[in-house]
């Protein structure tokens, strides 16, 4: 029986040497689709560079693949106008295989986007190249890709239309129109709505820059139609649809006199020019280029006067395309307009800007082709690292086999020499693998009890929080050890919302008991509805008795009438909340469980309506990293303040990564424990 036990423990040892050295295994969706979220949200607050560091740091730690590192690689730099880098880290996504369902959602994203960034440089055969079979592949792989299929079809109608394939490019339009339609017959948000309403106004540009007026007139009608759709949405701006219309009546200007229809476009132009649309940039572009189609030169020259103030204003580099868009049409106002002076002016600042483009080009290259290579080197070095990998696992595989052989080997030489000591020999290891499965069993015994505890405390909180209408709450709990002695609770009685988080002096099983008791006696008095002040008041009555070892809780406890909007508190020795990004002084009530007799006082907000609300436990801005500094108030303030969060849930993890970002593997000092709120 010994033998088959030690035949046993040597299987077990060599199964987990043979795990380890395969081990690995892919991360859940879950994960991918929170890491998702955050550059989403970057993404949204416009916080580009920030996007492609998170990136980097997310694909280092494994919690987003390589595939999707790189489409968000390719947004970041695409919205900073960097596009030779955005095509390099598109073209990786697009030539990489399509695993997963999530791999199709990277191809599909990047491949439309890659499409359109070949079109912008002219490389019209190149683009066709990558967006012909990807209509086939996204339409054939994906249920739900009708905006990327038709930002396609737009992508190769303008190809074809700049090589002269005029029918072929009406095809792909009308086909991408349909699809449009179809979006916004059905899309009740409105943004895949505005994608195609772009990819629309950009068809009009095409047929203005062709010179084929009759069709442009018919697509600005055609994107009004979709500005309609929009307008009719709930959610729609008027103020916003205004100025889309506006966008599309100077467009259909240029089309109107391009056709001789001088009058019908002069009308068009003058309904524009009060719209906030025709004060923009892009507004003074477009109004440029039909004051020069209809010679109107001294209107074109003097509308170059404020377009240069908002270029002033905004962060415009000194590209070809620039030089393209505004420099040349204003030398060509100002000589229209027989400013002789203003056109030498202009040429001289033209010879000026051709100079600087070519330095800034060559400067941007270079900065390109620097992150480029940086690239390469990280995968280079990612092969590396995998190659590593593999040979150490076949030397672990190969290790472990060689000690079963020697292992082997050794015990049959020495049970043929020693045949007279095996009674002996039996007794002792029988009496010592008794003793280490005592200790085993005893150890987990231990281990499963408190895996168990942890399972009952984990139990005590909501992991399920209250579906009602105009109402986002969300927590979280991780205790620093197996049991903790955090806790948070909510309870829901008609109209009155209940909600606490407490942090019990100490860690471990007696801070976790104690947590039990004041966890019951919230839920219990706060079932009798009364006030937070009250609950405190008797919670403190209630645990100050027999408390012989001293221990103590610190509380927030909050009270929100869902009708009003209308926030009771009680603040008992805890840290004060944070409200929109700013922390709210609180009354200075002591900790629960120290005193009796002590009367708590409560506070109150008339209303928290739309009010961002923060609690938490000393866990997060005491979190230390490994040299022991602490995550800090400051930095808790700055990441809620600068971050754009949709849902309550999304602050909560976003806390969670930066708090494992800042510990950098160190050892939580504490639990930690954190609840977000909004009303209405």
């Amino acid at each position: 029986m010994t033998q088959g036990k030690a035949f046993k423990s040597v299987i077990i040892v060599v199964g987990l040497i043979l795990t380890i050295a395969c081990g690995g295994g892919r991360h859940d969706e879950l994960k991918a689709s929170k890491a998702d979220s955050l550059l989403f949200a970057a993404g949204e607050a416009k916080q580009y560079d920030q996007m492609v560091k998170m990136t980097d740091s997310l694909e280092e730690a494994g919690d987003i693949s390589s595939m999707t590192a790189n489409r968000w690689r390719g947004t970041a730099y695409y919205h900073l106008k960097r596009l030779r880098p955005a095509e390099f880290y598109y073209k990786k996504v697009v030539e990489a295989p399509i695993r997963t369902e999530h791999d199709q959602l990277n191809y599909n994203k990047s491949v439309r986007r890659l499409a359109t960034i070949l079109v912008q440089k002219g490389d019209y055969e190149g683009a066709l190249r990558i967006a012909m079979p990807a209509v086939a592949v996204v339409q054939a792989t994906s249920e739900n890709a009708e905006i990327d299929v038709g930002m396609l079809c737009n992508a190769i109608g303008c190809c074809q239309l700049n090589l002269g394939r005029i029918e072929a490019a009406d095809k792909n339009f009308n086909r991408a129109y349909q699809l449009f339609r179809h979006i916004a017959a059905v899309d009740s948000i409105g943004r895949q709505m505005g994608n195609g309403f772009i990819a629309t106004i950009s068809t009009v540009d095409e047929y203005n820059g062709a010179k084929i007026y009759e069709k442009s007139i018919l697509w600005a009608d055609r994107a009004e139609e979709l500005l309609n759709s929009y307008a009719n949405l709930p959610i729609a701006n008027p103020k916003n649809v205004a100025e889309y219309k506006a966008s599309i009546d100077l467009r259909r200007a240029i089309a109107l006199q391009g056709l001789g229809k001088t009058a019908e476009a002069a009308k068009a132009y003058r309904s524009t020019l009060n719209t906030q649309y025709a004060k923009s940039a892009d507004g003074h572009i477009v109004a440029t280029n039909y004051l020069l189609a209809a010679q109107r030169y001294k209107e074109a020259a003097d509308n170059f006067r404020d377009l240069n103030q908002l270029l002033s204003e905004g962060d415009y580099d000194l590209s070809f395309d620039n030089i393209q868009q505004y420099l040349l049409p204003k030398f060509r106002a100002n000589t229209g307009a027989q400013r002789r002076d203003s056109a030498i002016a202009v040429g001289l600042q033209l010879c000026d800007a051709i100079d600087s483009a070519i330095i800034y080009a060559k400067k941007d290259e270079t900065a390109e082709l620097a992150t480029i290579f940086d690239t390469q080197q990280k995968d280079a070095e990612i092969v590396r690292q995998q190659t590593r990998i593999a040979r150490l696992g076949a030397i672990a595989t190969l290790v472990a086999l060689f000690l079963v052989t020697i292992f082997f080997t050794v015990y049959t030489l020495h049970r043929r020499k020693a045949q007279h000591h095996l009674a002996d020999a039996h007794a002792k290891l029988q009496t010592a693998y008794d003793q280490l499965e005592e200790t085993t069993a005893q150890k987990e015994r231990i281990e499963s009890e408190l895996r168990i505890a942890r399972d009952i405390q984990m139990s005590m909180v909501p992991s399920v929080f209250p579906d009602h209408e105009g109402l986002d709450l969300y927590a979280a709990m991780m205790p620093a050890r197996e049991v903790g002695g955090d806790l948070y609770d909510y309870l829901l009685e008609g109209n009155s919302l209940y909600f606490c988080i407490g942090d019990v002096s100490g860690k471990g099983v007696p801070a976790s008991l104690f947590m039990a008791q004041a966890s019951r006696l919230f839920r219990t008095l706060a079932a009798q509805l009364m006030p937070p002040a009250e609950i405190a008041t008797r919670m403190n009555a209630s645990l100050c008795e027999g408390n012989e070892q001293g221990m103590f809780v610190t509380m927030f406890i909050g009270l929100v009438n869902m009708d009003t909007c209308h926030l009771d508190f009680c603040n008992c020795g805890h840290n004060p909340p944070i409200i929109d990004g700013q922390f709210r002084e609180v009354k200075p009530n002591a900790p629960i469980g120290l005193w009796p007799g002590l009367n708590f006082e409560g506070e109150h907000i008339e209303n928290i309506r739309g009010s961002l609300l923060f609690v938490y436990t000393d866990g997060l801005n005491e979190a230390e990293d490994r040299q022991q500094r602490q995550f800090g108030d400051d930095r808790l303030l700055g990441i809620i303040s600068q971050s754009s969060f949709d849902t309550a849930q999304q602050m909560i993890e976003s806390l969670k990564v930066a708090v494992e970002r800042h510990r950098n593997g160190a050892e939580p000092n504490d639990d930690l424990t954190m609840l977000c709120l909004r009303v209405g």
